[in-house]
């Protein structure tokens, strides 16, 4: 279990992370989610012990990272694929960190066959694509067969195979047991691989549940139009619809709540009811995202929600 415990952090006049508390599962992937700037990477590096908290505490299984004896078989992190010093191998570079989690050159080749970077064992890599730094900073992170996992970012780079190969591999850790955290951005990069989602907005959580409970929250709604709108209204209202006024050139209509389009053309047909226009619309869960994240015109009061 991760837990982090009224985090805050002030860098002068800035505070990056403000009051933050929120907890990570393990069996499940987690996705840790917030614009740019939002305070994601400070978490992190608090988590990680590489910055101090103000205030507050970040906890690996009941632990600070600095209590966590031989933290690189318990913990895996990589919070940027820019690490790495260019004249090294990819091999050469596993090498290095493997005496400190007292790992063989065996594991290391394990790894870079499990990332796909075997046949760029030997290359350099100051050469490497993104997408390929990506996938040797996941093998380092593995070195130690670490039971948590935090990744920063860990998509950025990745082509649309390298982004499906990393879900199934995260699906797979978190099959196991171990506790997968996984920060981004952008939802819509990690929807298909997070279970839970903890989502933050200028350092304060702004949302954190089962990504079921944020899905539940994208809204259906369908407009439709009548030249006979009275008629139409008392349709709805026989069906115990919520629906709210609308208008389409001048004809009067409503915008139907939480109803699909078929339903409402079905009970419309039954009554005898000309329709002008039908349209189901439906607010998709990336818009959600951005309105928790304060980044639409319309976005609500950021509020802590409880995992």
């Amino acid at each position: 279990m991760i837990s982090v415990e009224s985090l805050t952090k002030t860098f002068g006049t800035v505070q990056a992370v403000d009051d933050l508390s929120f907890e990570v599962r393990p069996g499940v992937v987690t996705g840790f989610l917030g614009p740019n700037g939002a305070g994601k990477t400070t978490t992190l590096r608090m988590l990680l012990g590489l910055v101090s908290p103000t205030s507050g505490r970040a906890t690996i299984g009941g632990k600070e990272y600095g209590e966590i004896p031989q933290p690189g078989r318990v913990v895996g992190a990589a919070l940027e694929a820019a690490n790495f010093h260019p004249g090294r191998t990819a091999f050469d570079h596993l090498r290095v960190f493997a005496p400190q989690v007292g790992v063989s050159d065996q594991r290391c080749r394990e790894l870079l066959d499990m990332v796909g970077l075997s046949d760029s064992a030997k290359r350099r890599v100051g050469g490497f694509s993104l997408g390929m730094r990506q996938r040797l900073a996941l093998a380092t992170t593995l070195l130690g067969d670490p039971s948590v996992l935090i990744l920063d970012e860990p998509a950025n780079g990745l082509d649309p195979g390298g982004i499906r190969w990393l879900r199934e591999l995260l699906r797979f850790f978190a099959g196991q047991g171990r506790t997968v955290l996984v920060s981004s951005h952008v939802l819509s990069e990690v929807q298909q691989t997070v279970d839970d989602v903890v989502i933050i907005a200028r350092g304060q959580l702004v949302h954190a549940s089962p990504l079921a409970d944020l899905a539940a929250r994208a809204e259906l709604h369908v407009e439709v139009v009548s030249p006979t709108a009275d008629a139409l209204k008392a349709v709805l209202d026989a069906q115990g619809w919520t629906y709210a006024p609308a208008s389409e050139n001048g004809v009067r209509g409503f915008k139907v709540s939480d109803v699909a389009a078929a339903h409402v053309g079905a009970a419309a047909f039954a009554a005898g009811v000309e329709l002008h226009a039908l349209t189901q619309q439906e607010v998709e869960l990336e818009d959600v995202f951005l309105q928790l994240t304060g980044q639409t015109d319309d976005a609500p009061a950021a509020q802590g929600v409880a995992a």
